[in-house]
């Protein structure tokens, strides 16, 4: 760090990055922090020599190097060989060191002395604590998920319907909670129904209500969802299951936020955030006339597509030490994966994505003898020869691509490739030795 760097703590930069409402951070050309605003050192708990003279990347994200080459994006070489303001999620570490996911607004700053420093806004999109949900959190670094992160923060904000997309396990509920928690209906409730499970006879009646003697054997009345989510969020899942003879009452309803009860006369009100989820392609479902198109378009008004664990492979030991403390906890064991469990965990391709994953643990968690998982208790199928051995090599041909492109990008820091691909240096070290690679020691 140069001696100008380390004379910018000064007053007159203090006060600049005091006007901030957001923890701001000031960052020189070489990632060292040069001041810190009071709103971060009182959210992230810390003071100012805790921070000054520290790398951003170290300080931030537990990291011993920049975070654009962990896959993330960076505001820090856009900002300096442009001199534009950059906008990106991350995440970020809290005063309790978990993982949270922030929005920073990056920008170029001159200060008194006349050098430019990177100018850091951070805005805290999700706490730790609100991550949670009923089976799962919102686990992972990758950019897919940071991209979805980034979509779902700057829709939650927005009363326009939200239509989720992606495959079965997912996290759709999940990504649909975390719109009404950031949202302005925030305090209402959240009502979540999955489509597949209404009989088409019952639809009508599940989703607005039924009166006394609406239908034989109606002894009482019903509130239906969309009653029941009044300012609140209704989050249908699996729309496209929806009979095609119902969609027109909901479309209605969705248009005027009226509704009657069946058997009733008087029309009520509702207003409610609209949330939907789907695992099929809705485009081809209006082309071959499953769904109609008017309703498509008043649901699809913002569309958020989220990632399979294959698109973020490198979140799966993230989502596997998050599930097994769960699963742990409830069992009260202290189950772990063994190093050949690891790379058969890793190798699977997830058609279930991370609901196959949790299944998965749980069942390995509670056949494993004593308190570590082998291979052979995750009841994961070997693929059948000569399919599978195409397939092994294929893999084995990318993960050796993927090893010479981390060792050039690192120059052979196996830390820093370790971190990349999110396993420990050990498994990397037996990866490498697998396909003949050889890299320098960490640190030297």
């Amino acid at each position: 760090m140069s001696d100008n760097s380390a004379s910018l703590s000064n007053e007159s930069v203090q006060s600049l990055i005091d006007m901030h409402e957001h923890p701001a951070v000031l960052i020189d050309r070489g990632y060292h922090i040069v001041a810190a605003n009071r709103a971060y050192r009182n959210v992230y708990g810390v003071k100012s020599e805790q921070l000054i003279g520290r790398h951003c990347y170290e300080v931030s994200h537990h990291r011993d190097s920049p975070c654009h080459l962990h896959g993330e994006d960076c505001p820090h070489q856009q900002v300096f060989a442009r001199s534009e303001i950059q906008r990106v999620v991350h995440t970020h570490f809290d005063a309790k060191g978990r993982p949270e996911y922030v929005g920073i607004k990056g920008y170029p700053v001159t200060l008194p002395n006349g050098e430019t420093c990177l100018g850091e806004s951070i805005q805290r999109l999700a706490p730790p604590d609100e991550l949670d949900c009923e089976e799962m959190r919102m686990v992972g670094r990758s950019r897919p998920l940071l991209h979805a992160i980034d979509q779902l923060s700057r829709a939650a904000a927005s009363p326009a319907p939200v239509l989720l997309t992606g495959e079965s396990g997912v996290g759709k509920e999940l990504a649909a909670r975390y719109l009404h928690d950031r949202g302005p209906r925030r305090s209402g409730p959240f009502v979540a129904v999955d489509c597949t499970t209404l009989p088409e006879g019952l639809f009508e009646s599940e989703m607005f209500g039924h009166e006394v003697g609406a239908f034989t054997g109606c002894v009482g009345r019903k509130i239906g969802l969309f009653e029941g989510a009044r300012n609140g969020t209704l989050f249908l899942d699996e729309i496209g299951e929806i009979p095609l003879a119902m969609q027109a009452k909901l479309l209605r309803a969705l248009e005027t936020g009226t509704f009657r009860r069946v058997g009733g006369r008087e029309i009520l009100h509702a207003d409610i955030r609209f949330v939907a989820a789907t695992n099929q392609d809705m485009k081809n479902a209006v082309a071959t006339g499953r769904f109609r198109e008017d309703l498509y378009y008043r649901i699809a008004c913002v569309t958020i597509a989220l990632p399979s664990l294959r698109e973020r492979r490198a979140d799966i030991p993230l989502l596997v030490e998050a599930l097994l403390a769960r699963i742990n906890a409830a069992n009260g064991r202290h189950a772990r994966l063994s190093e050949s469990a690891w790379t058969r965990i890793m190798r699977h391709d997830f058609p279930g994505n991370v609901r196959e994953l949790r299944n998965i643990l749980q069942r390995a968690a509670a056949l494993c003898h004593g308190q570590t998982i082998e291979p052979e208790d995750l009841g994961l199928e070997e693929e059948a020869a000569p399919a599978a051995q195409a397939m092994a090599q294929d893999r084995d041909g990318r993960e050796r691509r993927q090893l010479e492109t981390l060792a050039e990008r690192y120059r052979g820091n196996r830390r820093a490739m370790a971190d990349a691909l999110g396993v420990s240096e050990r498994t990397l070290y037996r990866r490498l030795g697998r396909h003949g690679l050889t890299t320098r020691e960490t640190g030297t």
